[in-house]
């Protein structure tokens, strides 16, 4: 095969950051996506429609001329947000889904909550106004082993959350274990997940293996080998509860190669050809397009995009960086070769 068409994939989990960095990274996902699910955590973090329609504008004027994309906002989950912010979100037009980080689980999650159970009630109303709910989905208690915390999450806040609240829709985002997915394929239609193309393509010996490298650590952070396989094997079933969610999350290269390294894999520079990169290996280009560019918009009941993109079988390596001077960003395969590009 030297040609690859798929129906305009979308991106239900990405990071775009704002000011320089937003400019820096959006063109890249702008140009293969027709849509993306724009995560909240920025600081001061988005908890309200009026902040996230504000982000959106700054979103729309970062677009390339000429490129088509439409960002999906959402809102952050606190403790704190009113029920009314619910009702809110539910009737705006540009809000999708709130996300819920564990408090301390990941970059700018501080804000997030500390006790699952304090904020039933907003899940009840969640579930009521049938809104999405983006799960990261991780403990964050300092017993528990940092490989680990996913597992626990699913076998404890993902088990009562979804016996308690049976109606509610939920992604569980950016899996990383094969008890997570066990756990979505065992569930009821309205709990899906995504995956990303840091953890289809690598286990947690590119993150270690011969020195700690930097830009292959994220959170949840990369698994054994069993898991990635797992992975695989979900995201090249066919099974619609599994779809496309890059994660891609930018930080100045400076800021990764520290001695407190940020956490977040650089993907959207070549996310779908990343993505093609381990389905064929999996000898499974033939389910891409569903979990690339069908499933996702199915969940979030969307329509799915008609136009199409075309990926050419072409060696080349990836730069070493992206951005400027100002905003430099190492990608994920820096200077090694793929062999799938974008036409």
């Amino acid at each position: 095969m030297k040609t690859l068409t798929l129906t305009r994939p979308d991106d239900w989990h990405l990071h775009v950051r704002n000011n320089a960095i937003l400019k820096a990274v959006l063109p890249h996902t702008a140009k293969q996506f027709a849509r993306a699910i724009i995560m909240p955590n920025l600081k001061p973090p988005v908890t309200t429609v009026e902040q996230a329609l504000a982000y959106r504008e700054e979103i729309l004027h970062a677009i390339p001329n000429g490129e088509s994309f439409t960002p999906l906002m959402t809102l952050y989950l606190t403790a704190a947000t009113p029920l009314s912010e619910i009702k809110k979100a539910a009737e705006s037009a540009h809000v999708y889904a709130f996300k819920l980080y564990p408090a301390g689980a990941t970059t700018n999650s501080d804000a997030g909550v500390a006790d699952i159970k304090a904020i039933y009630p907003l899940l009840a109303e969640l579930e009521k106004q049938d809104i999405p709910l983006l799960i990261h989905g991780e403990v964050t208690r300092e017993d528990c082993d940092i490989f680990d915390r996913e597992r626990e999450f699913v076998d404890t806040s993902l088990t009562q959350i979804t016996t308690n609240f049976p109606g509610l829709r939920i992604v569980l985002e950016h899996l990383t274990t094969s008890e997570a997915v066990d756990f979505v394929q065992a569930s009821g239609k309205n709990i899906a997940a995504t995956i990303t193309p840091q953890h289809l393509l690598y286990n947690r010996n590119a993150l270690l293996a011969g020195g700690i490298r930097p830009h292959y650590y994220c959170l949840p952070i990369l698994k054994r080998e069993r898991h990635r396989l797992a992975l695989v094997a979900a995201a090249t079933s066919g099974n619609p509860k599994f779809f496309l969610g890059t994660d891609s999350a930018p930080h100045l290269t400076s800021l990764k190669e520290t001695t407190c390294g940020c956490a977040g894999c650089f993907s959207a520079h070549a996310a779908i050809e990343l993505y093609a990169e381990a389905f064929e290996q999996a000898d499974a280009l033939d389910k891409l397009e569903g979990f690339a560019s069908f499933y996702g918009a199915d969940f979030y009941r969307l329509p799915r995009n008609t136009s199409t993109i075309t990926l050419n079988r072409t060696s080349w390596t990836v730069p070493l960086s992206y951005g400027d001077s100002e905003t430099p960003i190492t990608p994920l395969k820096a200077g090694e070769e793929l062999s799938w590009k974008l036409q």
